[in-house]
């Protein structure tokens, strides 16, 4: 008898993420960049973070947006908009469009490689959770996404202690939580130099550093 194959991956992927817009995004990159170099690393960032997505095991891959699509959307990644509220709000709404394990990233970490996410979603923990240097988290995954509103709403985001808080939240409901490796968010330009020495080869964010290095010469 043949052996079965294996399952398919049961995880939801969500990127959430803003339409890559000149002065609506990475505003504290400006300076030294201007709010058009500053969207212009963002949509590279974003469009990093999809293509990881796509190459990373998962049932379904959607991105959570605040705008429209553009040209940077690769095929193979749903469309779903932000609900209104605060940030904790529109992350316990995308979690409210999974129906299984579903694992939740930003558009900050271009970095970002399927490897960082092995296991997820299908290693018998509960939850799982990434911190960022700066305090807050760049990943967070639950086992059962409707718990989502009990967990994250009410944290307050974007500060040194949210990552902590967050996690203390999965700890305290009762959660068995992975750990998966601390990364930089891109949110300064001394950020964005040291996340781009991280990114894997074929970088588009490190691509568009690059060609606005070579314009400064």
């Amino acid at each position: 008898m043949s052996p079965r194959p294996a399952a398919a991956n049961p995880l939801t992927l969500l990127v959430v993420a803003k339409q890559p817009l000149p002065g609506r995004v990475k505003t504290r990159l400006t300076p030294p960049y201007t709010p058009h170099e500053a969207a212009a690393l963002a949509e590279a960032a974003l469009t990093d973070t999809l293509h990881a997505v796509l190459r990373t095991p998962a049932r379904r891959r959607v991105l959570v947006l605040d705008g429209s699509p553009g040209d940077w959307l690769p095929p193979g990644v749903e469309i779903a908009p932000q609900a209104a509220g605060g940030l904790d709000e529109r992350i316990a709404a995308a979690f409210e469009l999974c129906d299984g394990p579903a694992v939740l990233v930003g558009m900050d970490t271009p970095q970002l490689t399927p490897d960082l996410l092995a296991g997820v979603g299908h290693d018998g923990h509960d939850a799982w959770f990434g911190p960022a240097v700066d305090g807050g988290f760049w990943a967070l995954g639950l086992a059962e996404p409707a718990r989502a509103g009990a967990l994250v709403r009410g944290v307050e985001m974007s500060t040194e202690r949210t990552g902590a808080v967050q996690r203390r939240r999965l700890v305290e409901a009762g959660l068995s939580v992975a750990q998966l490796p601390t990364l930089r968010d891109v949110d300064t330009a001394a950020d964005a130099a040291s996340v781009a020495a991280d990114c894997p080869p074929g970088s588009r964010f490190v691509a568009v550093m690059a060609s606005f290095a070579q314009a400064v010469r």
